[in-house]
């Protein structure tokens, strides 16, 4: 009886341990079923992250700096920090370092992780590592060292507290990277296609963006290296770089559905600022500033009726008689006549579906005009080049708006005759020129216009010396780094602050030598 109940007792409890692994087993299948996004998939595909990569990398623009090239201005002492560097608003010079490791960098590093070591994808590689090069080139011109060789490393090499790198170690391998690239491309093979936003996969075009981005970078080193600059310059130039409408790197857009489909500069100055079209109720206070409207007056330059209007009884108006420029000192309140004051056009830089210009062929003829006049462009007239330069920037804005953007060829002809380079002045007064108009060319890339403006000093913009500023009356040089790498990458930061300076508003950069 005893050894029957106790084999009875035994195989009941086996019984159980049994039925409980099923019941396990059974409830670990249906965690994992409901733990797994049906819309997921465990494997890459590299065409679809790389479309991402490119809207992430030009979203990471700073709409800041519009005011600090002094384009636009705020009353609003919050909006308007990027003309008046007013005390507290500093941490919005973290945005674009965070946006960057946490989008981009990250995409980039997954697209070119999927492709590698496939022969039959070395174009998608290449393409790939050649946006890598526009996105850190425009990160590190604003930040100077910052993680990039072992940027995005965590997963596979479990480096979580990434060294930053050296400005000029940056600059010299984004050169190479540039390089190597523009020279691999092959016609013959595949490309994005379609999930290309800027060129669809043409590859010729991709050659002449990297050689293009050559001449950028080359010029950026003038001061502080300029026999390296001379090398690369005259490689750029020789390999082909952008010098045709046709050519220009332009990221597109579809104005509607989520906001990641609309120009990303063009939405955010609408949705925060000029959404309510009336020209008075701007919530965050901003319009053109004064420096910006009274250049274009002055010069009868005539993108001034493209791009600015002036609310008139409720209705936007182009008249050129009627634009007015806002001063970058107002106190934080709204000034008795700023529904008089300019403010960008809905119809052009506004304009949702309009695409971004990364690259115009009018960047390329301003520094070949200042190749030409340093003599490492022997084949080049300096005068025809500004000449190209201008009509190419001009033309440029029917691009971006093809009904309202358009300059009629007779204004453009008629402006060119009156601004021709001043080839009898000195080297200083015709880098002053090529740059003034640079800056008047590229709006709204605020970006680039600051990059040159903080490597040749031109245009001559005056600083804003706004009360309690915290620059002290001076245009600042270089973006602060986010406080959170103060605490979570601390000694990488420590080492870069002890190579570069001070992590502040005013230290200088690599290539950006004092003035």
């Amino acid at each position: 009886m005893n050894l029957t109940r106790n084999y009875i007792k035994n195989y009941r409890d086996c019984l159980l341990v049994l039925l409980g692994a099923f019941a396990l087993q059974s409830c670990d299948k249906k965690f994992a079923q409901i733990n797994t996004n049906p819309d997921a998939t465990s494997t890459v595909v590299p065409s679809y992250v790389f479309t991402k990569a490119e809207y992430d990398g030009v979203s990471n623009m700073l709409d800041l700096l519009i005011g600090t090239m002094q384009y636009t201005t705020s009353y609003n002492d919050v909006a308007g920090f990027g003309s008046k560097y007013s005390p507290g608003q500093s941490t919005q010079t973290f945005g674009a370092f965070d946006g960057a490791y946490t989008n981009w960098v990250n995409e980039l590093e997954i697209v070119m992780k999927a492709l590698q070591g496939d022969a039959t994808q070395s174009n998608l590689l290449l393409e790939a590592k050649i946006w890598r090069v526009y996105c850190f080139s425009r990160l590190t011109d604003l930040y100077g060292d910052i993680p990039y060789s072992q940027a995005a490393k965590g997963y596979d090499a479990t480096i979580f507290k990434p060294a930053y790198d050296a400005q000029k170690d940056i600059y010299a391998d984004m050169l190479s990277q540039l390089d190597s690239c523009a020279q691999a491309l092959d016609a013959t093979k595949a490309t994005f296609g379609a999930a290309d936003l800027i060129y669809g996969g043409n590859t010729d075009q991709w050659k002449k963006f990297a050689y293009s981005l050559m001449l950028r970078q080359g010029m950026r080193m003038t001061k502080v290296d300029p026999t390296s600059a001379q090398t690369w310059v005259t490689k750029a130039i020789a390999g082909g770089v952008i010098l045709q409408d046709a050519d220009i790197a332009a990221m597109s857009y579809v104005g509607s559905g989520q906001d990641i489909n609309k120009n990303p500069l063009a939405n955010d100055l609408w949705t925060n600022d000029y959404i309510a079209q009336d020209g008075f109720t701007n919530t965050e206070g901003g319009k053109y500033q004064d420096v910006w409207i009274n250049y274009l007056k002055a010069n009868n330059d005539p993108r001034l009726p493209v791009i600015s209007i002036v609310y008139n009884n409720g209705v936007a108006d182009t008249s050129v008689a009627l634009q007015v420029g806002m001063g970058a000192d107002y106190p934080n309140a709204k000034p008795p006549l700023f529904g008089t004051y300019s403010e960008p056009n809905p119809k052009t830089v506004l304009l949702l579906n309009s695409p971004r210009l990364l690259y115009t062929a009018a960047e390329s003829y301003y520094l070949l005009t200042e190749a030409a006049l340093r003599g490492w462009y022997p084949a080049g007239d300096p005068a025809m080049l500004f000449q190209n330069g201008i009509q190419a920037a001009m033309r440029q804005w029917a691009l971006i708006a093809p009904v309202d953007g358009v300059i009629p060829p007779a204004r453009i002809a008629a402006y060119v005759a009156n601004n021709p380079l001043n080839t009898a002045g000195s080297f200083d007064d015709q880098m002053n020129q090529i740059y003034t108009e640079f800056w008047a060319s590229v709006f709204p890339d605020a970006q680039e216009a600051f990059a040159n403006y903080r490597r040749t000093g031109y245009p001559a913009l005056v600083p804003n010396n706004y009360p309690l500023n915290v620059t002290g009356g001076q245009i600042f040089r270089r973006m602060l780094y986010p406080q959170s790498e103060q605490t979570l990458n601390a000694e990488s930061y420590a080492a870069a602050i002890a190579r570069q300076g001070p992590d502040a508003l005013l230290t200088h950069i690599w290539w950006d030598v004092a003035q």
